[in-house]
C-alpha cells in the first residue's frame, strides 16, 4: 500500500494567516492562526496553526510532500515597486514602512519553511487569485463551474474570472491594481470610522439604515463602470497607493468633511455613505456575474475572495437568477487561500483526480479545526475547581433548549472549530430569535459592540422556506435573504427613519435576527452536517414552535472566536452569558466563583514547532562562540601590545566560550539584549539607507518613466474602452506554480 501524500497550504503576512493540511486530496485540518495566538486577524507566519494541522494529521514536517504558499511574493513586490515609481516622490512614508518587512521576511518563504519546519522539499506558489479560485471550485459540489474572485489585491489582480473543470482551474481575465472593488469598499470603511480589513462587515450592517444618496456621486466621480462589471477608479480620491491612509483630501472634500473619528457617534451621513457604496458594490458584482455567465456559458458559479463575504451582494446575484446555483467558499478571505493553495497543488499542479458527489461539497460544514472531548474538559474543570453538571448524551442539548426558551443566553462549544469568519454551531453564542430585546442584549452586554449590528438566524434547513424568501440551503451564513412578507409587521406610515444609535423596533416574528430592512443573513442547519446543532434547534422548536435561534460568534469585540474550552470559559465569565455548554457539560454563571486569570490555564494551547526552541538555543551558542572569538582576539592583541586589559578580555572570552558550549541558555538574555541593540542600530541605518534609495533612485526613475508616458498602473482611464478586463496570459506567472514570481 502506497504512503499517503501530504500537502500543507499556508497563507501569511497580510491578514488572517492560516494553515491547511490535505491528505490524498481530502481536507484533514484547517485553521486560522488568530485562534491560537488570540490576536484578531493575526497576519504572522502561522506557526501554531501549522503545528496543530500536523498534529491533527498525525505526521511530522518530514512527512510533507509539498508545501503550497498562497501567492507569489516576488510578483507582489514587483507591483509594490511599480506603485512607488508611479507616485514618487509621494509615498516615502509607505516605502519606509513596507520595505523592511519585505526585505526581512516576506520574500524568503522557502528559507522560512526550512527554518520553521526543516522542510527542504517542493514548494508551490499559485497566484493569489488562483488560490482563491481553487478554494471556491475544488470543494464545491460542481463537476464544472464558472469562477469569480473579488478582493482587495493579490499580486496584481483585484478580481478575476475563469472556469473550473475536473482537476483544472483556468483563469481567463482579471482586473488589476489599483482598480479594486475591495479597496473601494475598504476606503469607505476607513472613511466611516471603521478599521480596514476588519470593519467591512460593520459597513455592510450599517447600510440598511441609510439612503443611497451618494451612489450617483460615486459613479460620476470615483468609478468609471462598464456594463461587464469592469471599471477604473479615479485615483486622485484615494491614498492607499502612496500613503498610509485609504482616502485623500479630494475624497474628503467630495463627501463633505474628514473621516469619522473611530468610536465617535454614528450619524445619518455615515449610514448614507454605507448604503451608497453597498449598492454600488452589489451592482458591480451583479454585472460581473452576468458577464461571466455570458462568456463561459456555465450554469453554476463559485465565489471567493474577501468580496465574496459580502453576503448581501451574494444574495442579490442568487435572486437575479444569473446562474442556476452559486457556491461560496466559507473562508472566502485570505485564510481560505491556504486551503485553495493546497488543493491547487494537489489537483492542478500534480494532476490528481477530483471526486464530486452531487449536491454535497467537500468542506465538511467547514468544521475543520480542533475538537475536545467531554472527559478532558471535565478533568480540566475539576482541577480548577469550577462547578459543572455532566449530563448523559443528548440531555445537555435539551437543557440548552430549555435555557434558550426561557430567554437566557448560552455559550455553545461543540465538535470541531469552524474554519472561516462565521460561527456555524461549533463556537457560538445563542439566544431566542423571538425576543425583541435579544439583539440589544447580545450586542451591548455580551459582545460589547455597536447596537446596530444584526445577528444571524440559525434555522432548521427544512423550515427555512417558512421564514425566508430562500429556495435552497445556506449552510455557511453567506446569503442574505428577505423575511417572508407574511411574517412582517409593516410600520406605521409616519414611522421615523431608523437610526443605528437606537435599537430597532420589533416588526417581525423573529426580531432578534431581522435587520431594519427585513433581511437576514441565513444559516440553514442540516442533520447530516451539524447533527448536534440540528438536535438543539429541533429541541427548541418542540418547546416553542419556532425552528430559529439567534447565532453569533463566540467572542467579544476585538477578540478572535474562541478555540479551546479554556478560551470559551474566559469569554463566558467576562460577559453577561447565563450558561455555558461544553459538549455534555453545562455550567451556570451563578454557580461560578470569580475568574482567576492564569497564562498557564489552557492545557490545549498549541505551541509552535520545536525547531523554534532548537533555533533559540543554537542562536545563543553561536552568539557566545562569536563573542568569545571577538573578546579572545581583542585580549590577544592587548597582551601583545602590553595592555593591562589583555588578561581580562581573554578571561571573559574563555568564560563566554565555556558558557556557549556547556550552558547556552544562560546566554539567552545577553543575546536578546545585544540583538535588540543591534537591531535598533540596524533599523536606524536601514531607514536612512532606504530614504536615500527612494529620493535618489526611485523618485528620479519614476519621474523619467512618467515623462516617457509609462503607465504600468493604468491610472489614465480610457473612457472609450469597451472593457477594462485584461486577458490572462497563458504563459504568464500563473503558469509557473514552482516559481515565486
Amino acid at each position: 500500500m502506497s504512503r499517503p501524500f501530504h500537502v500543507l497550504g499556508i497563507s501569511a503576512f497580510y491578514h488572517d494567516a492560516a494553515a491547511c493540511l490535505v491528505r490524498d486530496g481530502a481536507i484533514v485540518a484547517a485553521a486560522q492562526e488568530e485562534r491560537f495566538s488570540r490576536r484578531k486577524h493575526d497576519h504572522r507566519f502561522p506557526r501554531s496553526a501549522l503545528a496543530w494541522c500536523l498534529r491533527e494529521g498525525g505526521i511530522g514536517a518530514t512527512d510533507l510532500d509539498v508545501v503550497a504558499f498562497y501567492d507569489k511574493p516576488w510578483l507582489k513586490l514587483e507591483r509594490l515597486l511599480e506603485t512607488y515609481l508611479a507616485f514618487a516622490p509621494s509615498g516615502l512614508s509607505s516605502f519606509l514602512t513596507a520595505m523592511p518587512l519585505w526585505l526581512r521576511e516576506k520574500l524568503w518563504v522557502g528559507d522560512l519553511m526550512g527554518r520553521e519546519l526543516g522542510f527542504k522539499g517542493r514548494i508551490v506558489y499559485p497566484e493569489h487569485h488562483q488560490s482563491h479560485a481553487a478554494s471556491a471550485f475544488y470543494p464545491s459540489p460542481f463537476e464544472r463551474a464558472a469562477i469569480l474572485t473579488v478582493d482587495g489585491v493579490g499580486e496584481w489582480a483585484t478580481a478575476s474570472w475563469g472556469v473550473g473543470a475536473g482537476r483544472r482551474v483556468d483563469l481567463r481575465a482579471e482586473l488589476r491594481f489599483p482598480h479594486s472593488l475591495g479597496l473601494l469598499y475598504s476606503a469607505f470603511t476607513y472613511y466611516t470610522g471603521f478599521k480596514v480589513n476588519s470593519g467591512e462587515h460593520k459597513l455592510m450592517g450599517l447600510a440598511p439604515y441609510g439612503e443611497p444618496r451618494y451612489a450617483q456621486t460615486i459613479l460620476d466621480e470615483l468609478v468609471d463602470l462598464r456594463e461587464d462589471g469592469s471599471f477604473r477608479l479615479d485615483m486622485k480620491y484615494f491614498n492607499y497607493c502612496q500613503g498610509l491612509t485609504m482616502t485623500s483630501e479630494a475624497f474628503h472634500r467630495l463627501f463633505g468633511g474628514p473621516p469619522r473619528a473611530p468610536e465617535s457617534p454614528l450619524t445619518a451621513r455615515e449610514a448614507d455613505l454605507a448604503r451608497s457604496v453597498q449598492e454600488i458594490t452589489e451592482e458591480v458584482m451583479l454585472r460581473m456575474a452576468r458577464h461571466v455567465r455570458k462568456e463561459t456559458g456555465e450554469r453554476h458559479l463559485c465565489l471567493a475572495g474577501g468580496g465574496a463575504l459580502n453576503c448581501v451582494a451574494n444574495g442579490r446575484i442568487l435572486r437575479a437568477g444569473v446562474f442556476d446555483d452559486v457556491w461560496i467558499q466559507p473562508a472566502a478571505g485570505d485564510a481560505g487561500g491556504a486551503l485553495g493553495a493546497a488543493l491547487f497543488a494537489w489537483h492542478h499542479v500534480l494532476g490528481r483526480p477530483r471526486a464530486v458527489v452531487a449536491g454535497r461539497d467537500r468542506q465538511a460544514g467547514s468544521c475543520l479545526g480542533p475538537a475536545f472531548g467531554t472527559d478532558e474538559i471535565a478533568a480540566w474543570l475539576d482541577r480548577r475547581g469550577r462547578p459543572f453538571h455532566r449530563q448523559p448524551d443528548g440531555e445537555s442539548v435539551e437543557t440548552a433548549a430549555d435555557l434558550l426558551a426561557r430567554g437566557q443566553v448560552v455559550g455553545w462549544l461543540s465538535g470541531r472549530m469552524e474554519f472561516g469568519p462565521r460561527a456555524l454551531g461549533g463556537r457560538s453564542i445563542l439566544g431566542d430569535a423571538r425576543d425583541p430585546s435579544m439583539q440589544s442584549r447580545l450586542n451591548l452586554k455580551i459582545k460589547f459592540r455597536e447596537s446596530f449590528r444584526p445577528f444571524a438566524p440559525a434555522c432548521l434547513e427544512a423550515d427555512a422556506g417558512d421564514y425566508f424568501e430562500l429556495d435552497r440551503p445556506s449552510p455557511y451564513m453567506l446569503l442574505v435573504a428577505p423575511v417572508r412578507p407574511e411574517r412582517r409587521r409593516p410600520p406605521a406610515e409616519a414611522a421615523p427613519r431608523p437610526s443605528p444609535a437606537v435599537p430597532p423596533v420589533a416588526r417581525i416574528d423573529i426580531p432578534a435576527v431581522t435587520h431594519v430592512d427585513y433581511s437576514s443573513r441565513v444559516q440553514t442547519v442540516s442533520r447530516e452536517t451539524h447533527p448536534r446543532f440540528h438536535a438543539l434547534l429541533e429541541a427548541f422548536k418542540r418547546r416553542t414552535g419556532c425552528g430559529v435561534i439567534a447565532n453569533t460568534s463566540f467572542n467579544v469585540r476585538g477578540e478572535p472566536i474562541v478555540c479551546t474550552p479554556a478560551d470559551a470559559y474566559r469569554c463566558f465569565m467576562r460577559t453577561g452569558m447565563d450558561a455555558l455548554v461544553l459538549e455534555d457539560l453545562v455550567l451556570f454563571k451563578h454557580e461560578q466563583s470569580a475568574l482567576e486569570e492564569s497564562p498557564a490555564d489552557d492545557p490545549w494551547a498549541v505551541e509552535p514547532p520545536d525547531r523554534a526552541t532548537h533555533r533559540a538555543r543554537g542562536g545563543a551558542r553561536r552568539f557566545g562562540v562569536a563573542m568569545a572569538a571577538v573578546l579572545g582576539t581583542a585580549g590577544a592583541v592587548a597582551l601583545w601590545r602590553g595592555r593591562a586589559a589583555g588578561p581580562y578580555l581573554a578571561g571573559a572570552g574563555a568564560l563566554l566560550l565555556a558558557a556557549a558550549l556547556l550552558a547556552p541558555r544562560v546566554l539567552g538574555p545577553v543575546e536578546r539584549a545585544w540583538l535588540a541593540l543591534a537591531g535598533g542600530a540596524a533599523a536606524g541605518f536601514a531607514r536612512v539607507a532606504l530614504t536615500l534609495v527612494y529620493l535618489l533612485v526611485v523618485t528620479p526613475t519614476g519621474l523619467v518613466r512618467r515623462m516617457l508616458g509609462i503607465d504600468a498602473l493604468e491610472l489614465r482611464a480610457d473612457r472609450d474602452a469597451p472593457t477594462y478586463w485584461a486577458r490572462v496570459e497563458p504563459d504568464g506567472p500563473g503558469s509557473r506554480p514552482d516559481k515565486p514570481y
